[in-house]
């Protein structure tokens, strides 16, 4: 009987306690996280993100499940009253997050352990193939700089590059071991959070190359502010090889002062007169054509990529592939064939609606030059989205000012975050907007619902921005 009761009191727990280790998870394991949103109970309780069963995972449900069948054990073992028990019980439960964070520093030590060996092979391995090295920071386009990057230097070399959005320490090391072979060029998106993120990076893949892409307000609950952001990004020029190159985008102010800082051998790319720039630009629902200026070369370049600020990456990932050797011909040719990358002002086109899906986007610029290349499509325009986070002291600010530019474009606006919800809202009705037109959904269901209301034909959906659960 005691046995039954144990069993029935830990299934109770592991079921109550999903949500509580999908929120651990999605917060990367960051138990300082974890804990605020346990505090305010903003735990990942819709179905959008699913709890990853990764090997470190796996060991955090195992240590969880013995600890939590410990205290159940002694409770039903040294509790008489059965009243108590119960009592007890519940306690456990309502302490989930207690349990979650003693659990994670029991697993800590091993983590730790495991996280170096990964680490230190992966190093290896990078040493003894010995690629070119690129890396690649900024607050934005860094994805799209690689994935552009990528394809023009496929034109003569084999390439690989971080996958997706992978550009944390442990996502470079598992990039390394599971897919470096006899590439000829690596390239590493590298990301950051706090200060000293881009110089453990640069320091760990040691770049030959490097870019840095624009700068600008990201992740500012963590940084706090601009100048923080600046010498963080800057840790990677400081950083690179002795001999390395840098490439600095001179349309963003800080990327510029940057440029003008460092004293090693730099390009500048924009701005008219550097090294690499875009003239004659026209941009429409379809796509871009510009003239692209690189050391004094022209070439008539188009693309199907949307929006300015992909001509900006254009220029820039171009810039660094024909300093490593790249043709013009063959840069113009690999320009005219770019893909878009998914979730990324990505195009999706059907006989009834087009729907732009920018579901990776999470900064203030991107935003609202999606909202500038919705504004050139013809029919109905509906906004979906969450609006921004992490944006510290700035959330009202940033959110509210994109409510009204979204209220100047739109003709409908679906807000998925309850967090930024007034803001949008106050922000898109301060631009005359009707309120009629403006509408709340905290999942995915709810927004299929309103979605099948409102579209018709030939109307344009935008996704704008998607958040995990555990921020809805």
């Amino acid at each position: 009987m005691l046995y039954l009761n144990i069993c029935i009191c830990e299934i109770i727990f592991l079921f109550w306690s999903y949500y509580f280790v999908k929120t651990y998870q999605l917060d990367g394991y960051n138990i300082k996280a974890f804990l605020n949103h346990a505090v305010e109970f903003k735990l990942s309780f819709g179905n959008k993100n699913k709890l990853i069963f990764t090997k470190r995972m796996i060991r955090f449900i195992f240590t969880l499940f013995v600890f939590s069948t410990a205290i159940f054990t002694l409770i039903l073992l040294f509790s008489h009253n059965p009243l108590i028990k119960a009592l007890d019980c519940i306690v456990v439960y309502v302490f989930a997050s207690i349990l979650i964070s003693i659990c994670h520093y029991i697993n800590l030590p091993i983590e730790i352990i495991i996280k170096k060996f990964y680490i230190s092979k992966a190093r290896k391995k990078l040493v003894r193939l010995n690629p070119i090295k690129i890396g690649i920071t900024g607050s934005f386009g860094k994805t799209s700089t690689k994935n552009i990057l990528c394809s023009i230097l496929e034109k003569e070399y084999k390439v690989l590059t971080t996958p997706k959005n992978y550009n944390t320490l442990m996502g470079i090391t598992k990039t390394i071991l599971k897919d470096l072979d006899d590439h000829d060029i690596f390239i590493a998106e590298m990301g950051a959070k706090h200060k000293g993120d881009i110089e453990v990076l640069t320091k760990f893949v040691k770049p030959k190359y490097g870019i840095i892409t624009s700068i600008g307000a990201m992740h500012l609950d963590t940084f706090k502010n601009l100048k923080n952001i600046e010498e963080t990004k800057n840790e990677l020029p400081l950083n690179l090889d002795k001999d390395g190159v840098m490439i600095f985008n001179g349309n963003s102010i800080i990327s510029k002062k940057l440029y003008d800082k460092f004293l090693g051998n730099k390009f500048l790319t924009g701005i008219k007169g550097s090294f690499a720039y875009a003239e004659n630009i026209n941009v429409s629902a379809n796509g871009s054509s510009f003239d692209l200026i690189i050391d004094n070369k022209i070439l008539k370049a188009k693309t199907k990529l949307l929006g300015k600020f992909n001509i900006d990456n254009i220029v820039t990932a171009s810039a660094l592939a024909y300093i490593l050797g790249i043709s013009l011909k063959d840069i113009e040719d690999a320009i005219l064939k770019l893909s878009t990358t998914p979730h990324r002002l990505e195009i999706i086109k059907n006989n009834y609606c087009t729907i732009l899906d920018d579901a990776y986007n999470s900064n203030e610029i991107g935003f609202t030059q999606a909202l500038e290349v919705l504004d050139k499509f013809n029919g109905i325009k509906i906004v979906v989205t969450p609006g921004l986070v992490e944006m510290g002291s700035k959330q009202s600010e940033v959110n509210f000012l994109l409510g009204g530019k979204i209220a100047d474009v739109a003709d409908y606006i679906i807000i998925m975050n309850e967090v930024n919800k007034n803001y949008l809202l106050s922000g898109a009705i301060s631009h005359n907007f009707p309120r009629d037109k403006i509408y709340f959904a905290n999942n995915r269901k709810k927004q299929k619902e309103i979605l099948e209301k409102l579209i018709m034909q030939g109307c344009v959906i935008l996704f704008e921005n998607d958040l995990p659960d555990n921020f809805m």
